[in-house]
């Protein structure tokens, strides 16, 4: 923003101050200037045409100047569930299958589990969840996430926002969502279930002991059991799979036609628009995406007789292990007929950016029907995998994950064409100051050594955000949610 280039693509984590202020400093291209969208987003305006209007409406003069993530060819979808409450179910099923009904129910299951398996793979101390600091943004992204799996509400400025009835609820509000979520980590801490490298290690530094078995729950099913049911540990019996507390609330994003809020975007100064535009008109190609998630057609994936999605062999092995080595592989280009050797990783060829265009839980239109998401293919719905998976079907009543998590309690978020207003220079400055007392505050919680520690934590948080103006951050969170809301009602 400072140097006023922006690059050629260019990917907002969010549609708010940052993408407005870019678009009203004419850092970003036009997508109607010069045809671009008409000449090189052919298939953008097939199949994303209500993203393109929705970007529209969000902009004040009325331009193109990207498209939403998450796109859906359909309304009335929900997106998959990444909130799956992994947990390692062959432990579970040696304990007898004790009740989970809440949190502390939770804790108690996890805190046996740990006495079971003491160590993983590599040797080292498990622990029954490992979290990591790299995501925080306006709050601890952990601990809102559990407020999020478990209560139903969503994200929103400083707090949660339930999309039921638009109410919001701050994050340090006595008894609210964050604060209950902030005290079941720290009495997993106090328990000794809680990794103590939490505050100081990176994503990759957690999820590489989540694939050595030194974790035993994860919310998240990138962050649990995609990472931990490696083929080695299904071999060995030991799976990981969801466990949902019967009072929890899961949320699950709804889909639209209209997108979600991580803005796909040129920059003004590229010199080279029109690939970037084709480049991104790709990716929203059917095949574009699976190639995304999946890699080559026909390599590593590929359609049935009846139009039903299958992986091929290397496929089935890249996708339970995306350090799969490809060097020596052969590949022979649809496009220029020409035969390509791989080399690197099944990882290494993977798009490292954080955004998407179609969404997973959208359905394929060169399928038969099948939504891009593996876990839902025909193909993957076989036989159990072990006996351990085996059980968790037989316990669930389901044959998949996403299954299961259609069945129990959960809430979906509408999706709407909705972006924060933008905060005033004394405002905003008064926010950055509150968010970072708030996470600093919250990790210290965590940390807390007894129940009168962690109340003298939180309240001297309390007491330093009010200082740096909380209030007012609270007051601008309940007029976004109330503008939310009246969009929802639309």
């Amino acid at each position: 923003m400072e140097s006023g280039d922006l690059g050629d693509i260019v990917v907002w984590g969010n549609n708010g101050d940052q993408y407005q202020s870019a678009v009203s400093k004419d850092m970003l291209f036009d997508w109607d200037d010069e045809d671009l969208l008409s000449s090189y987003g052919t298939d953008i305006e097939k199949y994303f045409s209500d993203a393109v209007d929705a970007n529209k409406k969000l902009n004040s003069d009325g331009k193109v100047y990207g498209i939403g993530n998450n796109v859906s060819n359909e309304s009335g979808q929900h997106d998959l569930f990444i909130y799956d409450w992994g947990t390692r179910w062959d432990l579970y099923e040696q304990l007898g299958h004790p009740e989970v009904k809440n949190l502390d129910d939770l804790e108690s299951v996890l805190k046996k589990m740990q006495a079971l398996c003491p160590s993983g793979d590599d040797g080292k101390q498990t622990y029954a969840v490992s979290i990591w600091p790299d995501w925080d943004g306006n709050m601890v992204m952990y601990v809102k996430a559990l407020a999020s799996a478990y209560y139903g509400y969503d994200e929103l400025g400083i707090g949660m926002y339930d999309s039921s009835n638009g109410d919001f609820y701050d994050c340090l509000s006595e008894n609210g969502p964050y604060l209950k979520s902030l005290k079941f980590f720290n009495q997993l801490y106090r328990d000794g279930l809680l990794d103590p490298d939490s505050m100081t290690q990176t994503y990759d530094t957690m999820i590489a002991k989540v694939r050595s078995g030194d974790v035993l729950f994860s919310i998240f099913n990138y962050a649990g059991s995609t990472a931990y049911n490696t083929s080695a540990h299904i071999s060995a019996n030991k799976y990981m799979a969801s466990l949902v507390p019967t009072d929890a609330n899961v949320i699950v994003n709804g889909l639209s036609t209209a997108g979600g809020s991580r803005i796909w975007s040129i920059g003004s100064k590229t010199v080279y628009p029109e690939k970037a535009m084709q480049l991104i008109n790709w990716l929203c190609t059917p095949e574009g995406a699976m190639t995304n998630w999946y890699g080559p057609k026909g390599l590593m994936w590929d359609y049935d007789d009846q139009g039903n999605t299958y992986f091929t062999d290397l496929g089935k092995k890249c996708i339970a292990d995306s350090s799969t080595d490809l060097t020596g592989v052969e590949w022979t280009s649809p496009y220029t007929g020409k035969t390509y050797t791989l080399d690197g990783t099944f990882n290494d060829g993977s798009f490292q950016f954080n955004n998407t265009t179609w969404a997973q839980g959208a359905k394929n239109p060169d399928s038969n029907n099948e939504c891009f998401a593996s876990s839902t293919w025909a193909s993957m719905k076989g036989d159990a995998k072990n006996d351990t998976e085996k059980d968790w079907r037989s316990y669930t009543n389901s044959d998949s994950s996403q299954d299961y998590l259609d069945s129990v309690n959960h809430t979906t978020i509408p999706a709407v064409n909705y972006a924060e207003t933008t905060r005033d220079n004394e405002l905003e400055l008064k926010w950055q100051q509150v968010i970072k007392a708030i996470k600093q505050g919250s990790w210290n919680a965590i940390y807390a050594k007894d129940d009168a520690s962690f109340a003298s934590i939180v309240d001297s948080m309390r007491s330093e955000c009010k200082g740096y103006g909380y209030d007012d951050c609270v007051t601008w969170c309940k007029s976004e949610a109330a503008a939310k809301y009246a969009l929802q009602q639309k």
